[in-house]
């Protein structure tokens, strides 16, 4: 299972400021996708982009005009949501013949927050 920090900018600033200083080490996960927060990441997963992964996983489309065409959304719109999740690391995109195809790289996501801090995690089962 793969961890993702939920971390806010001011947070991540004042981390990365201390590892600078020499006050601290690196955190493991440096460098690794973070969320600003819990509600970042469900503003992503709408119903409809929800659906737009089930689709991926289910169907297999081999391109992106055939995902549009099973979506029924634009083929700009979808390059743009299939770009943050593909930032995220929830979908791969491979090239196949100057085809991109898109691929679902997680099967299921759970969110752990700490209600006494700002210590939440997402776990993501793969």
């Amino acid at each position: 299972m793969k961890h993702l920090k939920i971390q806010g900018h001011a947070a991540l600033r004042e981390e990365m400021k201390a590892v600078a200083r020499g006050e601290r080490l690196a955190p493991k996960d440096a460098g690794g996708t973070t969320f600003d927060s819990v509600e970042a990441l469900l503003r992503l997963l709408t119903p409809k982009n929800r659906e737009l992964l089930a689709i991926i996983r289910d169907k297999k489309p081999q391109s992106i005009a055939k995902l549009a065409e099973l979506t029924g959304r634009a083929q700009s719109n979808l390059t743009r949501t299939l770009g943050k999740l593909v930032a995220i690391g929830f979908v791969r995109l491979k090239n196949v013949d100057r085809r991109k195809v898109p691929t679902t790289t997680i099967h299921s996501l759970r969110i752990n927050i700490d209600p006494f801090s700002q210590n939440d995690r997402l776990e993501l089962a793969k």
